[in-house]
């Protein structure tokens, strides 16, 4: 495979953000409607968003693993729309059909960060063949940002501060909290606002011209 050199980054993006002053932006959470998918009417709410979308964030939640040789697969998926985010717990009902619409769809484009292992940990809860999966931290290294993971490029790419709190809840439980839903939608959201954000400034394009696919 022939590999490009990066572009040059537009003015005013930097290819890396300190600590200190990553530290110092405004934090950002997601204030948009939260949709916990439970009932067949959010479901069916959540299948029409999908079917007018052009883009989604992408994330997953699994409960923590403390001890050697424990392996959780996802709690939770999130998928975030313009108008919503929709969280999906996984282990406690069987929404494999919807999830893998989207998933498989050529027209809607998936942007999340370090998607191969969740696409991959995903596919042991139910099959499915992702299609037009965008990887953001693949595409900002392709494009000279040193710096791949979702906090960083919020920072870089977006100037905020996305909160790290609630990574390691338990994602299992049956009742999630307020706290747990708004981390689990912020990620979602963000991903998708940073898809949006490279595509403003073409960087959702390879070096060659060719449209971003990740699978």
């Amino acid at each position: 495979m022939t590999r490009h050199p990066p572009t040059a980054l537009p003015p005013g993006i930097a290819a890396s953000i300190a600590p200190e002053a990553l530290q110092a932006l405004p934090i950002r959470r997601y204030e948009g409607p939260i949709r916990l998918v439970d009932t067949p009417e959010h479901l069916d709410e959540a299948v029409r968003d999908f079917a007018d979308e052009g883009v989604v964030g992408f994330d997953t939640e699994t409960r923590p693993a403390f001890r050697v040789g424990e392996r959780y697969l996802p709690s939770l998926v999130q998928l975030a729309t313009a108008r919503a985010v929709y969280l999906f717990q996984v282990q406690q009902a069987d929404f494999s059909a919807a999830i893998r619409e989207v998933l498989a769809s050529h027209r809607v484009a998936k942007a999340g960060v370090s998607v191969s292992h969740d696409l991959k940990m995903l596919k042991e809860v139910f099959p499915f063949e992702p299609q037009r999966v965008v990887d953001l931290g693949r595409v900002a290294k392709r494009h000279g940002i040193a710096q791949s993971g979702v906090r960083n490029l919020a920072g870089i790419l977006l100037g905020v501060r996305i909160p790290k709190g609630g990574s390691t809840s338990n994602w299992a439980a049956r009742t999630l909290t307020p706290a747990q839903m708004g981390y689990a939608a912020t990620d979602a959201w963000v991903c998708r606002e940073l898809y949006l954000r490279l595509e403003s400034l073409g960087l959702t394009e390879s070096p060659d011209g060719s449209k971003v696919r990740n699978p």
